[in-house]
């Protein structure tokens, strides 16, 4: 057996969780919307069409922001073929994904889904075969009071009170060749700074986020972060990151040590947008939103330009282990990590593509593995992260090199009278013992320790076995004398919580 140990002490604070660190994001690709969130005729849907088993699903998880509507779907998406009566919009084909879109679902419809769920919406506007005018008169259709010809446009269809969308994304992916409307970083840059401009214009308490590199493989990433905040630095407020995983052949040490990567990726963000920020002696200091992450299996997708044009097509509807559910709770450990830059994340997608939640058209909807570590950290991980002296005993993996076993996080809750601690162990056969330091807290009293861990590693849940993969309650963990023994098992996700004090 592997023994590591921690030392948890508040006066070494990393920053408060932004609630928004546990967003998702419903693109309209696949089955996420149609079929997944939005099914009328389904024996649970309610007026609108909106599925009433995924919406407790996603409550579930308490999701506070939703990025909507894509991804690469934006980049080519007119807002107004969504709006007014249903029965008289268009049917577009979708060049992002080949699928034929009826719009049957846009922003009203959406902002009324968002509401049942308690979610606010993070809106993208379409900068790739589209720009400034229409993105000033999209946030002038949801955000101004009326008067005006598009806010009287949203009274008209139905919205007396205007949206008050608060965070906006500057596009989507416009590094990437294979996005519509694909820009050079100087190009993008002046687009979203210009575009960015108007839109404060019409409502200056917008939060505006910039497309920083598709992923950190990309040969302009660094570079392209360095022009288009360059020339943008001072309209935005965060920079996107976006970042998949997936285990490549039977390497599933580095697979279990994605998060290695994560960390990486975020750090070199951080220092190219405080180098801009030094360069250009700006006062303000850019946070991050990670609004696409995910574990995401690409090696199995036969690209776009092999799909038939279809409604609705089962697209990206990857079934998640064990390992899986590890590797995103351990995710989750890196974003929480950097909670003092890291303010929005978006765990990509919500309903059935590469997804938490799966629904069978006509049918139930059941929770994946991955489910459990994100509603489990998105419940208990609000509070204040502390930085964690931790020693671990390491092994060598492919990719990233020489890496712990251990890696854990802790989150005080606000009150300073109770603590979260999530740990996995990535040692895929040997049980981890871990002695935790707590005298710094010596209020805590016991708690409760739940894992995802099990004996098939490759085990999943399914329409006929929803809750194959679940949590499971180990035993009670009792801090002795300020210290703390706990015992993880083999490749598991953990989560220890500690309480404070009672009246």
């Amino acid at each position: 057996m592997h023994s590591a140990s921690l030392t948890v002490d508040p006066a070494f604070r990393i920053g408060a969780v932004d609630p928004r660190l546990y967003g998702s994001f419903v693109e309209h690709l696949g089955r996420c919307v149609y079929t997944g969130i939005y099914e009328p005729g389904h024996p649970t849907a309610d007026a609108d069409g909106f599925r009433q088993d995924v919406v407790e699903l996603v409550r579930g998880i308490n999701v506070p922001i939703v990025r909507y509507p894509g991804g690469n779907f934006v980049s080519a998406y007119d807002w107004e073929d969504g709006i007014g009566p249903v029965s008289e919009r268009p049917t577009r084909i979708d060049l992002a994904w080949r699928s034929l879109e009826t719009n049957h679902v846009g922003v009203d419809e959406f902002q009324r889904w968002a509401a049942q769920v308690d979610a606010e919406t993070m809106m993208a506007v379409n900068l790739g075969t589209r720009g400034i005018d229409a993105a000033r008169a999209f946030i002038e259709y949801c955000n101004h009071p009326s008067g005006t010809a598009w806010s009287d446009r949203r009274r008209a269809n139905g919205a007396k009170d205007p949206y008050g969308i608060k965070v906006w994304c500057l596009g989507n992916e416009m590094d990437g060749p294979w996005q519509i409307g694909h820009k050079n970083a100087l190009e993008y840059g002046r687009l979203a700074a210009e575009t960015g401009k108007a839109m404060r214009l019409v409502d200056p308490g917008i939060e505006l986020v910039i497309s920083g590199s598709s992923h950190s493989r990309m040969p302009t990433f660094g570079t392209w972060e360095r022009i288009a905040l360059t020339e943008a630095y001072d309209t935005v407020d965060h920079i996107s990151m976006h970042s998949y995983y997936q285990q490549h052949g039977d390497d599933r040490d580095s697979f279990l040590a994605a998060a290695v990567d994560m960390d990486r990726f975020i750090d070199a963000i951080v220092a190219t947008a405080d180098h801009v920020r030094a360069v250009g002696r700006h006062s303000k200091r850019l946070t991050i939103a990670f609004d696409e992450w995910n574990v995401w299996y690409q090696s199995r997708f036969p690209g776009e330009e092999n799909l038939p044009i279809a409604e609705a097509p089962a697209l990206l509807e990857d079934v998640y282990s064990v390992t899986d559910a590890v590797v995103v709770g351990n995710l989750l450990i890196s974003l929480l990590r950097h909670a003092d830059r890291v303010k929005i994340g978006c765990q990509a997608q919500l309903v059935n593509v590469i997804a938490p939640i799966m629904t069978a058209t006509g049918g139930p909807a059941w929770r994946q593995s991955i489910y459990h570590p994100y509603a489990l950290t998105s419940r208990h991980g609000r509070g204040t992260v502390l930085r964690l002296e931790a020693q671990s005993p390491t092994h060598e993996t492919a990719v990233h090199g020489e890496v712990p076993l251990l890696d854990a996080v802790a989150v005080l809750q606000d009150d300073d009278e109770g603590l979260a601690l999530f740990a996995v162990n990535r040692d895929q056969h040997e049980p981890m013992t871990v002695d935790v330091d707590l005298r710094a807290l010596p209020h805590l009293t016991g708690g409760e320790h739940v894992a995802i861990a099990d004996d098939d590693p490759d085990a999943v849940n399914d329409r006929d076995n929803p809750d194959r993969v679940a949590p499971r309650r180990l035993a009670e963990p009792r801090p002795d004398g300020g210290r703390l023994q706990v015992e993880l098992p083999p490749l598991s996700w953990n989560l220890i919580r500690l309480t404070g004090r009672t009246a």
